[in-house]
């Protein structure tokens, strides 16, 4: 554990490309969930996810669950309540749907955060920032997502740009993540192979 940091998972989507719940799927003998919150666990003091209103995913004693205030009102809004749940002035954003993360990489992303003045940190892919995986401080981010929602927004992205996050050029993460295991999600069953 990292003193100073907090993750949080979003797990609050429909999986509607998927079909059926993609978080419960097995891998490796593993809940889709669980890989992500294994991936955080080395760096994080405290570990949130965000799931709808009334679910209760099976999930270890160590980890919190925080529910969205509407059921599925985008990621932006599950970003919110896990920041507002969050404790630590750091805070690691992961999609739970993201099995292989590298904590190596993620490390990097908090070391960048740490060296910069930005509100938050995200990966460069094929020349765009990815909202997903993010590293954000907690303050800004929780006032910039309130103002984002106020005024109707619900995409990640939107905070990426309000924050004016540093971006993590490619060359440079994939230096430790060759096959870019980390920006890896799973949206549909042919993601699985």
């Amino acid at each position: 554990m990292t003193s100073g940091v907090s993750a949080v998972i979003l797990a609050g989507g429909r999986s509607d490309r998927f079909g059926r719940d993609k978080l419960a799927e097995p891998i490796d003998g593993r809940p889709l969930l669980q890989h992500a919150i294994d991936a955080v666990r080395p760096m994080a003091s405290e570990i949130i996810v965000v799931v709808p209103p009334g679910a209760d995913p099976p999930l270890p004693p160590d980890v919190t669950v925080v529910h969205d205030a509407v059921a599925f009102g985008g990621p932006l809004a599950g970003l919110l309540a896990g920041l507002g749940a969050a404790h630590e002035p750091v805070v690691v954003v992961v999609g739970g749907d993201m099995p292989t993360l590298d904590v190596r990489v993620l490390g990097s992303m908090v070391s960048a955060l740490g060296g910069g003045r930005g509100g938050a940190v995200v990966l460069e892919h094929e020349g765009r920032a990815r909202p997903l995986p993010m590293v954000i401080r907690r303050e800004p981010g929780l006032t910039g997502a309130e103002r984002l929602i106020a005024g109707g927004e619900r995409r990640l992205r939107a905070l990426v740009d309000a924050l004016s996050a540093s971006v993590l050029p490619e060359t440079e993460w994939r230096a430790i993540d060759p096959d870019g295991r980390t920006i890896r999600d799973i949206d549909t069953e042919a993601d699985l192979g």
